[in-house]
């Protein structure tokens, strides 16, 4: 199997990770993926290199099921390559945090649980669905061939229902505990950096926010309008009976703000979900954060209106008390790339496609297909440093920015050997392909 070198020396970073037997093995089942269409299984990613016939298949399956190696170290070696590559030693790492469901059912499966699938529910409607739900941590950067920010998995855990880990005998972790753990792995694998973290309202916690707090981490997140805000705690003098207070005086909720008449509204411009510009009203104070049983979080809290009024009235919260409203309302923007990458993986990765039931294979196989929608950024950069793809043009369509898919389609292009066939000495139009060749590409396309 031929591999162009600028693969070769991205796919050897996570060479450490494993034996010399498993990392063949891993290099195999990484190009049969990428290469393979419709379901990601191990059969299919053989047939797609051709090895359909190989008398030791099942070796493949065990690099998933029983194999020893550590998803947690290749994760580590994915994000340490992304920000060494991708964001300068002196650019702040900005992480985004969600979650996805993916569907499954099958009595084998043991983390299988019924979570609230938002797809198909709506406001006055929740719709419930079987399969594994899955926290994913990814980081947003600015890729040189799209106007727009990509979310690159780096981390995945599988969350599990309160029914589902009383039956395993487990702890039960709830998204904000997971997101925790998250930011101590990320401190732990980036010393030295700012990181910031970007999360939807599932993450607006205070003991989140007070563990990134205690991690040197920025957490961004939505803040409800009606949270309970106080001053600082007054200043103790003299003797005094009992606890000093941790909070002062409560002050007026976000939604008593945005309707009061001496609120002073700044009026800016920010990039927007679709690539555009959107105008927004925007004030901005400093509070805590408390709620009793936790120790106070203090934040910067922006709140946010349209002037058109299409929009509802929504407030934002940063852990950073210096952090200027603007970058807080253009770092939640940010967020919409991790749904993006969702969407792109199930469409273009296999997502949801695989048929394991073995409990390691499962928590293996799903954050391996979200590692390689990085893994496909990291290629392309390697192919294209200067970040000028060759993107496929038509008469009614002139394409200036590159999708996930051209990206896929120009490193699938390159693990195919760019076509680089013999030519006939007759007709230079006629290119002498390999029989193993043609029956891969004939797979590919009829299959």
């Amino acid at each position: 199997m031929f591999l162009p070198t600028e693969i070769i020396t991205v796919l050897a970073h996570f060479q450490p990770a494993f034996t010399q037997p498993s990392y063949q093995k891993v290099v195999v089942l990484v190009v049969g993926t990428l290469l393979a269409q419709g379901r990601r299984t191990v059969t299919a990613a053989l047939r797609a290199v051709g090895l359909q016939q190989h008398k030791q298949w099942a070796k493949y399956h065990h690099l998933l099921n029983r194999a020893s190696w550590s998803g947690l170290q290749v994760s580590q070696i994915l994000l340490q390559v992304l920000v060494t590559t991708l964001v300068a030693l002196s650019a702040t790492v900005d992480l985004v945090v969600d979650e996805t469901l993916e569907r499954r059912w099958g009595r084998k499966i043991s983390k299988r649980g019924h979570w609230r699938d938002s797809l198909a529910s709506s406001k006055g409607l929740n719709v419930s669905t079987s399969g594994l739900r899955w926290v994913v941590l990814g980081l947003v950067i600015k890729l040189p061939w799209s106007r727009s920010y990509w979310a690159l998995p780096c981390l995945s855990f599988l969350l599990t229902t309160p029914k589902v880990s009383q039956k395993l005998g487990r702890p039960h972790k709830t998204v904000a505990q997971v997101a925790g753990q998250m930011v101590q792995w990320a401190r732990r694998v980036l010393p030295g950096r700012r990181i910031k973290l970007i999360g939807d309202g599932a993450y607006s916690v205070i003991e989140l926010g007070l563990t990134c707090l205690a991690s040197g981490v920025t957490l961004i997140a939505p803040l409800r309008l009606d949270a309970r805000l106080f001053g600082p705690p007054p200043q103790v003098t003299g003797k005094r009976v009992g606890r000093p207070p941790v909070v002062g005086q409560r002050l007026p909720n976000l939604e008593q703000v945005a309707r009061q008449a001496s609120t002073i509204w700044h009026r800016s411009q920010f990039d927007w979900y679709d690539g555009g510009h959107k105008v927004l009203d925007w004030t901005t104070g400093t509070a805590l954060w408390y709620s009793t049983g936790t120790a106070p979080l203090p934040i910067r809290w922006v709140l946010v209106r349209d002037p058109e009024g299409k929009l509802p009235t929504r407030a934002y919260f940063s852990t950073d008390l210096a952090q200027p409203a603007q970058t807080i309302i253009a770092d939640m923007v940010k967020r919409w790339a991790i749904e993006v990458t969702f969407e792109e993986s199930r469409a273009h990765l296999g997502v949801e496609t695989q048929r394991q039931w073995n409990d390691l294979a499962i928590e293996r196989t799903t954050p391996a297909l979200f590692g390689l929608f990085s893994l496909v950024a990291l290629l392309g950069h390697a192919l294209y440093p200067d970040g000028h793809l060759p993107l496929p043009q038509s008469a009614w369509y002139h394409k200036t920015e590159a999708s996930f898919s051209d990206v896929l389609a120009l490193v699938r292009r390159a693990l195919w050997g760019n076509f680089n066939y013999q030519t006939s000495a007759v007709n230079p139009d006629m290119v002498l392909i390999p029989r193993a060749d043609l029956e891969r590409l004939a797979y590919a396309v009829c299959y």
